[in-house]
């Protein structure tokens, strides 16, 4: 029970939802709580004008409230850009579940948190993220339609994880032939960081590709693991972004181009899957500019994902999800030698592309 209120004076200095950087003109941010199963739940919804909002549920022990609300924010915002670059008519969206997905998820949770889903009639559909698997959207699924990236064997079109890896590794080959002129991976030397089910996609097109692949993960069982089955090396470094590397590919959290971090780096290219790379993107993605470091924008080159889950709505196959996910190499050239002409950082070249669609949309709507 609450023992006392917040008054305003207060309220003002803890930074309220839409005082938030992040929030930037969500239309609407639903806080999900249910006491019998211990669901706390946050979902974003940053843009409909191309369609519903889309994105996965993301289950990650938060240090605070404020944390989650901050993470749902910038990642439901991604996902309106991401799906407006790729060309795909949908919205963004995003939804947080605050706990640990090891220890505090339950079927019962994953089918409450799919009831709030189902409350907002389709303006948001969820899909799977961090701390999420199939078979939790397949649970969803129980008791709402608003759900992709259910299992193949009910309809779906399973496991987004290998699709966005593949497209993160198109994102890269083109950010690579930007750079170096070519884009053979081979010899050249890849740190990712995380290997997760994505991570671990990728580390499997670079070994393909001949490329020479570190991996850094905070599992130290996992790298093991990982080493072990594709011969990359583990990082035993004490300072990952200092490491003389071509290519570093973060695909873990976010925000790891940030102050602390972006003085030291020195790869030629970045590009990976983490989603909202540059702690502050005009400031981080400027430094990198100067500093010659190609970027290929995250919500570009990671747009895999949504591209598969979008094939559940649009009934179209694998071979359209594949074609679709290989253009992300085209799309990625074209931004790089826009930002090139156009004396602007390739962050900004990409969102200059998805807030267009957005706005032509808007206005076409409104006639």
């Amino acid at each position: 029970m609450v023992s006392e209120v917040i008054n305003t004076n207060q309220l003002s200095k803890a930074d309220p939802v839409f005082g938030q950087l992040s929030f930037d003109n969500h239309e609407q941010v639903v806080f999900c709580n249910d006491k019998d199963t211990g669901l706390k739940a946050i979902i974003g919804i940053h843009n409909t004008v191309l369609g519903p909002a889309l994105g996965g549920t993301r289950m990650w022990q938060y240090a605070n409230e404020w944390e989650a609300v901050n993470d749902v924010l910038r990642l439901s915002r991604g996902m309106t850009f991401k799906s407006a670059i790729t060309g795909l008519n949908l919205g963004g969206g995003k939804a947080v579940i605050i706990g640990n997905a090891k220890t505090q998820k339950t079927p019962e949770l994953m089918k409450r948190f799919g009831e709030f889903v189902h409350s907002l009639s389709g303006k948001y559909i969820t899909a799977e993220d961090v701390g999420m698997e199939t078979a939790d959207m397949d649970l969803v699924r129980e008791v709402t339609p608003y759900v992709t990236g259910i299992s193949e064997d009910k309809g779906g079109a399973g496991n987004p994880s290998p699709i966005t890896a593949y497209g993160v590794f198109m994102g890269m080959k083109a950010a690579a032939k930007y750079k170096f002129g070519t884009d053979v991976l081979e010899d050249k030397t890849v740190i990712v960081q995380g290997i997760g089910h994505v991570g671990e996609s990728l580390v499997e097109h670079l070994t393909n590709d001949g490329a020479k692949v570190i991996i850094d993960d905070i599992n130290q069982e996992r790298l093991e693991s990982i080493s072990k089955k594709y011969g990359a090396s583990i990082y035993k470094g004490s300072n990952v972004y200092a490491e003389a590397v071509d290519i570093y590919a973060p695909c873990a959290l976010g925000a790891t181009i940030n102050d602390t971090t972006i003085d030291s780096i020195r790869a030629k290219v970045i590009a990976g899957a983490a989603n909202n790379q540059l702690a502050d993107e005009l400031k981080h993605g400027r430094i990198l500019q100067e500093k010659g470091i190609v970027y290929a924008p995250d919500f570009l080159i990671n747009a895999g994902g949504i591209i598969n889950v979008y094939a559940e709505l649009e009934n179209y196959g694998k071979q359209e999800i594949m074609r679709k996910t290989e253009n992300i190499y085209n799309t990625t050239l074209e931004i790089l030698s826009n930002a090139e002409t156009n004396d602007i950082t390739t962050h900004q070249a990409a969102l200059n592309i998805a807030l267009s669609r957005i706005e032509a949309r808007k206005k076409e709507n409104q006639q």
